[in-house]
């Protein structure tokens, strides 16, 4: 008798005091095979453990730490404990009291004795900064003058600099003194907290993210479709071939693949521009004059231009994989009971495709809602896409909240296409070859 694990067990002929069977060496025959049963078990699980982890290290937990600092707050709180406790019976309308002021230049002093590599008020500033554009150069002047401050610390503040006058940087502190905050979500969906701590849109001329995640979905939704009708002609023509003759013409659908993404990205800078190749030609031609050339760089269209090259074999290659598996006797089956081509293509080849459309599309879609480098080259100010959005935050702004919390909202908006996909159509129908 074999157990789980394809190992012999030799099953004897005595039993125990129990009625129990035994193994040939005395054991009882079910310990005997929970025992195999375990070490497989444990095998199986030391073979996929390698992956597993670099799954959870190098997969799972940046995005899990992503998420978290698009919540994460912890600059106000650690740079101004005092400060946030004296804010506790402030009412908010007017200026803060003597005690307040106080609290503060405290908290600036104790953060002038540490290291320079663990002061707090550096990061506070750049927080605060977010929510208020003058913040920054307030509490860097401050702090650089804390020293001298002297008794009543409320004028020596509100003489240091003009927003010490203001309730709204004192609204800001007291709001954002909390470990977590949705403020980065909030700016994500274009909005705001206003001088009551109400949710509000922002000014109509701030709005951005929310007009650039519904540019995003439809541009790619245009490079869905744009590659699926460029590919499936090819793959058909692929699939109808031999053997021989389809590998030597995959070459040309897997050249890409080969070519690096900035070189492809680059020639079509040379060919779309306005002194380019395609408006050389039609000038040459007579076509257009040359006063009136195509404007096909540095927008949506030559991003769309690009980006369905580069994307293309993502849809050929699974209807290709999908085609070649459909008996060319359906159609010539379909044909001989009286359909016409067409009906026989749209009625009985088309449907038996679907599988490979759905892959290729799965792929594509996704693939280009998270595309960085191509619409960074070619798509300007008008064909950027989110993904440009979210690298200014992390080079330039440093804003990594907001990157991290724009980054979640596609992320999660990703997920709900995906689990939408599912119950429309469902995974189990994906043909990936």
């Amino acid at each position: 008798m074999s157990d789980a694990s394809g190992n012999d067990v030799a099953i004897g002929n005595e039993t125990d005091s129990k009625g129990r069977l035994l193994t040939s060496d005395g054991r009882p025959l079910r310990a005997a095979l929970e025992r195999a049963n375990r070490r497989r078990k444990l095998t199986a699980f030391g073979l996929v453990a390698p992956l597993l982890a670099f799954i959870v290290i190098f997969f799972a937990f940046p995005i899990v730490q992503m998420m978290w600092r698009s919540v994460d707050n912890p600059a106000v709180v650690e740079a101004l404990p005092r400060t946030l406790e004296a804010l506790q019976d402030w009412n908010g309308e007017e200026l803060p009291s003597e005690d307040v002021y106080r609290a503060l230049y405290e908290d600036m002093m104790a953060d002038q004795d540490l290291p320079r590599l663990e002061q707090k008020i550096g990061p506070l500033a750049v927080r605060l900064n977010y929510e208020v554009s003058a913040a920054r150069g307030a509490i860097s002047r401050t702090s650089r003058n804390v020293d001298e401050f002297e008794a009543p610390y409320k004028e020596a503040f509100m003489d240091a600099h003009r927003l010490w006058r203001d309730t709204e940087i004192w609204r800001i502190i007291e709001r954002e003194g909390r470990p977590l905050t949705a403020s980065y979500y909030l700016a994500a969906v274009d909005a705001e907290y206003n001088e009551n701590n109400e949710i509000v849109r922002t000014d109509e001329n701030r709005r951005i993210y929310v007009a650039l995640f519904g540019r995003t979905f439809a541009m790619s939704l245009v490079i869905t479709f744009m590659t699926f009708a460029l590919g499936f002609p090819i793959a058909y023509y692929l699939s109808s071939l031999p053997m021989s003759k389809a590998n030597l013409l995959m070459i040309a659908v897997l050249l890409p693949f080969w070519t690096s993404l900035l070189v492809r990205t680059s020639a079509w800078i040379v060919l779309l521009q306005g002194q380019g190749v395609i408006n050389d030609t039609l000038v040459g031609l007579g076509i257009l004059d040359d006063e009136n050339r195509l404007s096909m760089i540095y927008n949506q269209t030559g991003t769309i231009i690009a980006m369905t090259h580069i994307l293309l074999p993502f849809m050929v290659l699974p209807l290709y994989s999908v085609m070649k598996t459909i008996p060319p006797s359906y159609t010539r089956a379909a044909k001989s009971l009286g359909a016409t081509p067409w009906t026989a293509f749209r009625r009985v080849y088309f449907p038996q495709t679907l599988p490979g459309i759905a892959a290729g599309g799965v792929l594509v879609f996704i693939i280009s809602i998270g595309y960085y480098i191509t619409p960074a080259l070619v798509g300007g100010q008008d064909g950027r896409m989110i993904s440009n959005e979210i690298a200014r935050h992390i080079q330039s702004s440093l804003n990594w909240g907001l990157a991290a919390a724009l980054g979640s909202m596609l992320l999660v908006s990703v997920l709900l296409l995906y689990w939408l996909f599912n119950k429309l159509v469902g995974t189990d129908s994906l043909k990936f070859g």
